[in-house]
């Protein structure tokens, strides 16, 4: 019997990962979590010490697509998808960063979106539907997302940024794309984008569109993003050895997918859930008391400039709490094991460029912005635990090279280009452009 997916919001029926992975949403505009998190014997995740990462991912998403895909199909996605490596790099003592930034599109967002990508065709293909994928992006999703489905049959994605709020190259990533691929820069904040987004997918008027969306509403990239903390400790910790990550977080799609792997059995011992200034989480985390920010405080991790993570419904239902779509919390979850279990800072802009610099200046470690927020924020955590040494894991989401402004502003020299976003500067752009103004977006689909 495949395992089922039931809605935070609990008012639509359970369904399987087929039918998560295209709805994207909810009916109810609730975010889909499995009814049960499949455990994996510590044996298991002993034996990764000696796997490539394809085959950890192979395992590890098994336990969810069992019934769904087939166990050889699915094990060829994870060998076609992942063929870049996923570098550790040992800073001091026991800690290391993980450079998520090797993909196609030089962001972890590529991790999630090619094994989306592959499961969406085989999916499509099975059934013989079509689809339409939403997508709202901060900065890297957009273009991870555009070039895992670009040309794949049966699907067409529609891509909306805030157009002030993307760097250069995060922009060119996704608008220099044609085909099947549509981009539409919106005069406003990403979260415009998002409430844009969510409103198609529960607007009556639209239903007879079949829609989906790659965001980390979607089930569908939260699975995959939980591989590379299983690596991370199959390769710097001892068996059984609880793991510290610390993840830079926007809309806490990537802290999720430690979540996931905590409750599958993975040893942890604090997840660290550091913020820009947009300091929502902490401050819920320190006080009990949700306020989502509106608008959105625009900050050097532009990727993190989310007012109201819609993951936290997540987050807030795994710790037995109910939050719905819009922020309200009807339930409180469990705050004490929260604290027990994450901590969260929120790093300004000053202390990001500050961090940049000092990790250059004490260990020739070349950040960007979010994996700088991810620094510091495991730096203020150490500062409540200074006894600490074991394993940890700090994550590098971005490569440096998608902010070469700031780069060059601090050290006076540019990171190195890889080759994929080299390409991509040199090519025209095609996009749209519009308002935050959803009746407009609704008229844009219709009439397309």
């Amino acid at each position: 019997m495949p395992l089922l997916f039931h809605s935070t919001n609990g008012q639509s029926p359970a369904v399987n990962l087929r039918e998560a992975l295209l709805q994207g949403q909810a009916p109810d505009r609730g975010l889909y979590l499995p009814e049960r998190f499949p455990v994996l014997a510590a044996e298991e995740i002993a034996a990764f010490a000696n796997l490539p990462y394809s085959e950890i991912a192979f395992r590890v998403l098994s336990k969810f697509t069992d019934g769904v895909i087939p166990s050889n199909l699915l094990a060829a996605m994870c060998h076609d998808a992942y063929d870049f490596p996923v570098p550790l790099e040992k800073v001091y003592g026991r800690v290391f960063v993980m450079r998520l930034d090797q993909g196609p599109t030089a962001s972890f967002k590529d991790f999630a979106a090619q094994m989306m990508a592959r499961m969406f065709g085989h999916f499509l293909r099975s059934a013989g539907r079509e689809v339409t994928i939403l997508t709202a992006t901060s900065g890297d999703t957009g273009s991870a997302v555009a070039h895992a489905f670009h040309n794949v049959p049966g699907i067409r994605v529609i891509v909306l940024f805030p157009f002030a709020e993307v760097s250069t190259s995060q922009r060119k990533l996704m608008t220099t794309l044609a085909e099947n691929i549509r981009t539409i820069a919106i005069d406003g904040k990403f979260d415009d984008c998002q409430a844009m987004v969510k409103r198609a997918f529960a607007d009556p008027a639209l239903k007879h569109i079949p829609l989906s969306s790659a965001n980390s509403i979607n089930i569908g990239r939260l699975l995959p993003q939980s591989v590379y903390y299983f690596y991370a400790a199959s390769r710097i910790a001892k068996p059984g050895e609880p793991m510290v990550f610390s993840i830079p977080s926007g809309n806490f799609g990537d802290m999720m997918g430690a979540v996931v792997a905590r409750e599958m059995g993975l040893p942890v011992k604090k997840i660290v859930v550091p913020v820009n200034e947009n300091d929502a989480f902490p401050r819920f985390l320190s006080s009990g008391h949700y306020e989502k920010i509106s608008p959105s405080r625009n900050s050097l991790s532009n990727a993190m400039n989310v007012g109201h993570p819609s993951n936290l419904a997540r987050l807030v239902a795994i710790y037995g709490g109910r939050m719905d779509e819009t922020g309200k919390i009807h339930q409180q979850p469990d705050l004490a094991a929260m604290r027990r279990d994450l901590f969260s800072s929120s790093i300004s802009d000053e202390r990001t460029r500050a961090t940049l610099k000092d990790v250059w200046d004490k260990h020739r470690l070349l950040l960007e912005p979010h994996g700088a927020v991810a620094w510091r924020g495991f730096e203020d955590w150490l500062a409540t635990e200074p006894l600490w040494n074991g394993p940890a894991a700090v994550l590098e989401t971005a490569n440096p090279a998608k902010f070469p402004e700031e780069i060059e502003r601090l050290f006076n020299w540019s990171p190195d280009v890889p080759p994929a976003m080299a390409e991509a500067l040199k090519l025209p752009e095609d996009y749209d452009r519009m308002g935050a103004d959803y009746e407009k977006f609704k008229t844009y689909l219709l009439s397309k």
